[in-house]
């Protein structure tokens, strides 16, 4: 079964706590004055379907040792209505831009990336970039039945009161159809988008993670595991620095001489 894949979720976050202890190592025999200052524009981090911000905490923390400038997206639990998450998810972007003077990069796991495309083709005036983590672009559905069965817990849920949770339109109605429109619209030229996606994913099909306007990378990971694996990580700190025009000459084969 797909979801078998999942498994490796266990090796991924032993990864995670290698890394994080070398980095703590490294950080207490580096002077305070010589630690990576805070480059680059500011990244925005968004969860995936019924995770919080804290589920992208570790990425977070790695992501400043290196010198990036992370904020949250302020969201407990991405359970609700897809429209107002992408509506609150506009507010925070304009908020941290007006905050650091700059655009924003966004980086989105899952619905999170999702959440993330739909926003930056409504406000390229805020995003300079997107990263997606296994995020289903091309066919919302195309994920495994454990997933299914509990977004129909939510609808069953909210229909019995329990207000602030999906609904039943958000799943097959008029708001379900204008999130995947507004998840689908043109990027604007200018809007850098990298679509990381792993063959190994056991929740969603990897094959509807591949936007034909995003740059493809493909990683061996968990869709779980693509929250703090270490190998996913080092790839979204390389999408998440502006490519430089090289300055020296390209031989044949591509490779820089």
């Amino acid at each position: 079964m797909a979801v078998l894949r999942e498994s490796s979720v266990i090796t991924e976050a032993g990864r995670y706590a290698v890394a994080a202890l070398g980095s703590r190592s490294a950080r207490r025999r580096t002077p305070l004055g010589s630690r990576p200052p805070r480059t680059g524009e500011p990244v925005l981090l968004v969860p995936g379907f019924l995770a919080g911000d804290s589920s992208l905490a570790p990425m977070s923390r790695r992501l400043r040792d290196q010198g990036f400038r992370t904020y949250r997206a302020d969201i407990r639990a991405n359970v609700g209505c897809t429209l107002s998450a992408a509506a609150q998810l506009e507010e925070r972007l304009e908020e941290i831009a007006q905050r650091r003077g700059s655009h924003v990069r966004i980086v989105g796991h899952s619905l999170g990336g999702m959440l993330a495309r739909g926003v930056a083709a409504r406000r390229p005036d805020l995003v300079a970039g997107i990263v997606t983590l296994g995020s289903p672009m091309l066919a919302p559905g195309a994920h495994h039945v454990s997933l299914a069965r509990s977004v129909d817990l939510l609808v069953r849920l909210n229909r019995a009161g329990m207000r602030g949770l999906m609904a039943e339109d958000c799943v097959a109605g008029h708001c379900a159809q204008e999130s995947f429109d507004q998840a689908r619209a043109a990027l604007p030229e200018g809007v850098d988008f990298t679509a990381i996606f792993s063959r190994r994913d056991g929740i969603v099909d990897w094959r509807a993670c591949i936007d034909p306007v995003a740059r493809p990378v493909e990683v061996r990971s968990s869709h779980v595991g693509m929250a703090f694996d270490p190998v996913v990580i080092s790839a979204v700190s390389t999408a998440l620095r502006p490519a430089v025009a090289a300055s020296v000459v390209e031989v044949d084969r591509g490779e820089i001489a």
